[in-house]
């Protein structure tokens, strides 16, 4: 009896021709971009390295696209932002020691965010591998220690034949949900050395799904059959699982209001009769959630910022659909559905029953005008002209990056994105130095739609030698840097809650003057002018900068007292 499993495809004359008969000249860096090819790779990231030069020199004989950063940070960035725009992995190529370590800022973001960046590091010749302290460039004790707790997971290569199927798995699991960050690490000489291997062509790394129970999608459907208020909470999952389309069906099918967490922008309609939009941090939305007496949570893990700082405090019955199986249940007791979004999702359109609830829109329209009312007293009309030029000038498909910085807070909450999967922020780890480089990633991946890209001048200062590589690539980013002379919330916190802020003030350049000198035209621009300014700059091909020296405020928290 033959079984499907034992069938096994045999190689043809000129395959196994090919495979005897290896082309001259290749290191195991050959294996490498051979392999990143064979999964499917077209664009790879990276800053070399000593270490790492096997790799780069074999991607000149490889058809892969390289875009060099001059950061490792900031490539880790850019990887990121590619993985989220297109879902696939995104390889990041980097030396030993130094060179690794400078990019695990960019690999927490990328873990808090689920973006798969597949992390490519050379590591100290074989010898010197075990903690022996033997005095190598680079030297770790342990170097893939330090990224254990950041990584989904970590491959360690020895041999040359062991460097495709290792980069396969790393592949796997950074694709399987919730996507993530991974890290192989090959050693020099292992790199370096001639092989007589054959060349890798294909490889199966197909991800593996995560399928929700069905006896608990049964009671998550029975439960929201029969609710009498039920809403939904739709967190990044959705976004990362391309799930918008079945999430407001099943609103819709429910008659349940929406809100998106910040890293959930875009999983639903702005503008639809259901959406409670994304103020989060308000009490009104709080009360509001906490009144369902169904509440579904979809792709998010209900922390700090989706939970109003842990003030939230359901009274009803909650349901939490969620692929990290260590944010089920982790902030609140729930039904737990360890599941992709979209699948589950799915699952519970084939089985929920339809409801109508003719005061939904109502409910939903009180909570939002109440939102509005307690900002506008706030007198912050500069802020909502700023965030409401920056929505006019940007094309409605065109993807914008947002640095840790106050502009960026207000349009977690209140900027409509107008889309799936193209607002983004570093508010999962919350590093700064994000929003640029991150944009450029974006770019690489479809070079057809502008880019924006949102920092203040705090943040703009780590990834400011950026510049050179959008100018290099010819990207097509617009740089938004909204300028007030230091770092502009770390200045208000410490102002409200001591009295006076240290350490807040920087001295700047003169952005406009510094673009120009990387060759990338800039100009200084006013809140009269921004939309005119930024429309144009978001219309001309290439990086080009817009400057904005303007002190925006925040709005007064809800969680406090």
């Amino acid at each position: 009896m033959t079984h499907d499993h034992d069938l096994v495809l045999r190689p043809t004359a000129a395959e196994t021709s090919a495979a005897l008969n290896p082309p001259p000249g290749r290191n195991g860096g050959d294996l490498v971009v051979e392999t990143l090819t064979g999964l499917g790779a077209t664009t790879v990231f990276g800053l070399p390295g000593q270490h790492a030069l096997g790799m780069f020199d074999a991607l000149r004989r490889s058809d892969l696209r390289y875009i060099g950063l001059r950061v490792e940070n900031n490539a880790g960035f850019a990887a990121d932002a590619y993985g989220r725009v297109t879902g696939e992995a995104a390889p990041l190529l980097l030396s030993t020691g130094p060179g690794a370590l400078t990019s695990l800022a960019a690999l927490q973001e990328a873990a808090a965010a689920s973006a798969p960046v597949l992390a490519i590091s050379s590591q100290i010749p074989t010898a010197g591998l075990g903690g022996g302290r033997h005095g190598y460039l680079h030297e770790l004790p342990d170097q893939q220690a330090s990224f254990r707790g950041v990584v989904k997971s970590v491959h360690t290569v020895r041999t040359q034949s062991q460097i495709p199927s290792a980069i396969a798995a790393a592949w796997e699991s950074a694709l399987t949900v919730p996507h993530g960050p991974v890290w192989v690490e090959i050693p020099q000489d292992v790199l370096l050395a001639q092989t007589s291997l054959p060349v890798v062509t294909a490889l199966d790394a197909t991800p593996e799904d995560v399928v929700p129970r069905p006896e608990l999608t049964a009671v998550a459907a029975h439960l929201l059959s029969n609710a009498a208020r039920p809403a939904i909470i739709a967190g990044g999952g959705v976004v990362r699982a391309d799930a918008a389309g079945k999430l407001r069906a099943l609103a819709e099918k429910l008659d349940a209001p929406v809100i998106t967490t910040f890293g959930g922008k875009g999983a639903f309609p702005w503008e639809h009769p259901l959406s409670l939009q994304s103020w989060l941090e308000d009490r009104h939305t709080t009360d509001f959630l906490e009144d369902a007496d169904v509440l579904l949570v979809v792709g998010s893990g209900l922390g700090e910022l989706s939970s109003n700082y842990h003030t939230f405090k359901p009274r009803g019955r909650v349901i939490q659909i969620e692929a990290d199986l260590g944010k089920l249940e982790s902030n609140h007791p729930a039904l737990g559905i360890h599941a992709d979004a979209r699948l589950a999702l799915s699952a519970l359109l084939e089985t929920v029953g339809e409801r109508t609830d003719p005061t939904a829109a109502d409910r939903v329209r009180t909570v939002l005008t109440r939102v509005r009312e307690r900002i506008a007293a706030q007198e912050l009309t500069l802020e909502q002209d700023v965030l409401a030029s920056v929505r006019r000038a940007l094309p409605d498909d065109s993807p914008s990056f947002w640095d840790m910085t106050i502009l960026a807070y207000w349009a977690w909450s209140a900027f409509d994105p107008r889309g799936s999967n193209t607002m983004h922020s570093a508010q999962g780890a919350g590093g700064l130095g994000y929003g640029f480089p991150a944009a450029l990633g974006a770019a690489a991946a479809d070079p057809t739609r502008p880019v924006l890209a949102v920092s203040g001048d705090g943040g703009a200062l780590y990834s400011i030698a950026e510049l050179a590589t959008a100018k290099q690539y010819g990207l097509n980013v617009t740089w938004l840097i909204v300028d007030d002379g230091g770092y502009g919330i770390l200045r208000e916190y410490m102002t409200d809650t001591f009295g006076e802020a240290t350490a807040t003030e920087l001295s700047r350049p003169d952005y406009v003057a510094l673009a120009e000198s990387f060759g990338v035209p800039g100009v200084r621009t006013t809140r009269e002018t921004l939309e005119v300014d930024l429309a144009k700059a978001l219309a001309t091909p290439g990086p080009s900068v817009v400057l904005l020296p303007a002190v925006l405020r925040m709005f007064a928290p809800t969680h406090l007292g």
